[in-house]
């Protein structure tokens, strides 16, 4: 397995980001459905990655660099076909995008997910996110849990 940077208007990231959305809005009123579509994700300052098994496409995400109170970055659009889940893929991704911002000297990075995900929240738990109040330009949502973690260099 490994995590590369891609570009997501690619036709294989186009079909994830779809089953994504599909599976958002399954779970999910719009409300309270905050993703990014590729013309967002194609932006300068986000961070898109693809992991691949043998060529092939199986999960992606992406991070964005953004300055609300302070710089930080949000991890955005996390999805893993559903016949990989559970191989660590997800974890793969995460430590990308982490390492993408330790990087650029980013030392916090948030997230907002659904709570109907335990899977994702347990994952986020387990690398060391904790709940924090809403950021940015989300407002409180008892659907939507938001989460940080402070980076070390």
């Amino acid at each position: 397995m490994k995590v590369d940077s891609i570009s997501p208007t690619r036709d294989d990231v186009s079909a994830l980001l779809k089953q994504a959305a599909d599976y958002a809005a399954g779970l999910y009123p719009s409300e309270s459905n905050h993703l990014d579509d590729e013309v967002e994700l194609s932006k300068p300052h986000v961070h898109f990655v693809g992991a691949f098994e043998q060529e092939i496409l199986v999960g992606i995400g992406a991070v964005k660099i953004l300055s609300h109170e302070r710089v930080y970055g949000e991890i955005k659009s996390i999805f893993v076909l559903p016949e990989h889940r559970g191989k660590g893929v997800s974890k793969l991704i995460m430590n990308a995008l982490e390492n993408h911002l330790v990087e650029k000297g980013v030392s916090v990075s948030r997230l907002e997910t659904g709570i109907q995900q335990p899977e994702a929240i347990g994952l986020y738990r387990n690398m060391g996110y904790v709940e924090c109040s809403p950021f940015g330009q989300y407002k409180p949502d008892p659907l939507s849990l938001f989460m940080e973690k402070e980076l070390s260099a």
